[in-house]
């Protein structure tokens, strides 16, 4: 069954003329449990997730290749922000409208004011195609990676290219 906050995901991106494939499986809350599910999917499996700086007034989604791991202090470096730790399940649902688990940037959608920016390693600009979850952890997503940026251009917040290997 599509949920809601699926389908409204899968209308933007068919509004935006942007194919996608879809694989329904168990929800997964982790990279690991992604892979255990090992569900053959093609392309880069992409962590997500969501941070804010110390003061709590600047808020970010990194999105990194699934295996590799995250530096945050490098990261708040690398952009200027002070302090940068994940943001509260409350956070979550306010900027993002999304629940632990399915953190995707398909969740931009839900951010009307523009206030999360996007972080991207730039490692991901060599996968031809990234994997999300739509706003659900029981369903991956694929699209090319030249139509997910069209996305985030769509989406408006303002993206940062940034190494984090």
């Amino acid at each position: 069954m599509i949920t809601e906050a699926e389908q409204r995901v899968y209308e933007i991106l068919d509004q935006l003329h942007i194919p996608y494939k879809r694989y329904e499986h168990g929800p997964v809350y982790t990279m690991e449990e992604l892979r255990i599910a090992d569900l053959g999917i093609e392309g880069e499996d992409c962590k997500n997730l969501f941070v804010r700086n110390r003061k709590g007034d600047k808020h970010y989604l990194v999105i990194i290749p699934g295996p590799q791991k995250v530096d945050l202090k490098k990261t708040g470096d690398a952009l200027g922000a002070i302090g940068l730790s994940f943001a509260s399940e409350e956070r979550l649902k306010k900027y993002l409208g999304l629940t632990p688990g399915a953190v995707s940037p398909f969740g931009l959608i839900n951010d009307r004011e523009k206030e999360v920016e996007v972080v991207l390693d730039e490692s991901l600009t060599r996968a031809a195609y990234v994997n999300f979850h739509p706003n659900i952890n029981s369903v991956t997503i694929t699209v090319t990676y030249e139509d997910f940026l069209r996305f985030l251009d769509w989406c408006g917040n303002k993206v940062h290219f940034v190494p984090l290997s």
